[in-house]
């Protein structure tokens, strides 16, 4: 017997059901490991100002880690750069409501109590995450938890740090409004870190591909004082690796899903509408056809011979990204995959 057959018969409210679906059954995730590389000052500012006169105003973020005290790259800082270039894509393409002519949306003010009480009428958590907006679906809101997860990026090897004077300009006068004061940059280091998506659809592992070019492409910076030259960084991936828990390979080197009779080709990217019966993925509004074919890599059987994975190395990550792109254009457009 299924779990929604048993829950339907106790008479149990449908959220349960959906909530497994979602958060407590993991039918795909992907591990994108990079490293962000400097290109210019940058500061993650501490938030906190030290007693020290010897110590500079505004100090880098820091913490302790594998040798000793460093400096690094909050998790946080990170997904909120990301989150809010997200959002920047979305508006641009979509819109800040939903509507039958849009595919993907925004509000205008994420962070507005109203922007999601519409949320409140619904019970079932399929519906709540069906009718979410497209960066909430990925990000998260007061409804929903979050799929996505950053690391913090922890330097791999020796770092630059400078100490930088400046002020604040009266717009008026012209004159010092603020200042002077001085600040600590990284102008040189590695950091690394690791991005995990669980329960996704192609489309959205697309729309973080197109946020990590522009970040590699200066399009938005991270940290303190963006606007005034600092904060441009490099993107580098090291690795990508896209599991399916719940398949393994089977005799003829395919993956199949478990339990079921779904069987895929090992090169294929698969979606996690592909994994779900059309009534869940209705549900979620998820994409039953969300696949991409003739990898240029294969699958392989995880640890311990449960589960399957497609591992992507260095620059065959971008790869992984454009493929993932390519299923975000058709969900703009319309397109099959």
């Amino acid at each position: 017997m299924c779990i929604a057959t048993q829950f339907s018969r106790n008479g149990l409210t449908t959220s349960l059901y959906s909530n497994l679906i979602m958060h407590k059954r993991l039918v795909n995730h992907c591990t994108i490991a990079l490293t962000i590389i400097p290109d210019g000052p940058i500061l993650i500012k501490s938030g906190q100002e030290g007693a020290e006169p010897a110590k500079p105003d505004m100090e880098f973020v820091e913490t302790y880690h594998a040798k000793g005290k460093t400096i690094y790259l909050p998790g946080s800082s990170l997904k909120g750069a990301i989150r809010a270039h997200a959002e920047r894509i979305v508006r641009t393409v979509g819109g800040e409501r939903r509507n039958a002519q849009q595919s993907v949306w925004t509000p205008k003010d994420p962070l507005s109590k109203a922007a999601y009480e519409y949320l409140d009428k619904y019970e079932d958590t399929a519906a709540i995450y069906k009718d979410s907006c497209t960066i909430s679906q990925l990000f998260g809101n007061t409804a929903i938890a979050s799929r996505l997860r950053i690391e913090d990026a922890y330097p791999s090897g020796e770092v630059k740090l400078e100490e930088r004077n400046g002020v604040a300009i009266d717009r008026v006068f012209g004159s010092v409004a603020v200042g002077p004061f001085n600040y600590q940059v990284c102008t040189k280091g590695e950091f690394k870190t690791k991005i995990h998506l669980k329960n996704f659809s192609l489309a959205q592992l697309g729309l973080i591909g197109l946020v990590l070019r522009d970040l590699n492409d200066g399009w938005f910076g991270l940290g303190f004082a963006k606007s005034r030259g600092l904060g441009t960084v490099e993107v580098r991936y090291d690795k990508a690796t896209v599991q399916y828990p719940g398949c393994i390979l089977n005799d003829e080197q395919r993956i199949w899903q478990l339990g079921t009779d779904k069987v895929w080709d090992a090169t294929t990217l698969l979606g996690a509408g592909m994994f779900l019966s059309p009534e869940e993925a209705e549900a979620y509004g998820f994409p039953t056809t969300d696949h991409q074919t003739e990898l240029p890599v294969a699958a392989k059987s995880m640890t311990y011979g449960l589960g399957v994975e497609i591992v992507w190395q260095g620059s065959q990550v971008e790869d992984l990204l454009m493929r993932s792109v390519r299923s975000w254009r058709q969900q703009l457009t319309g397109a099959t995959a």
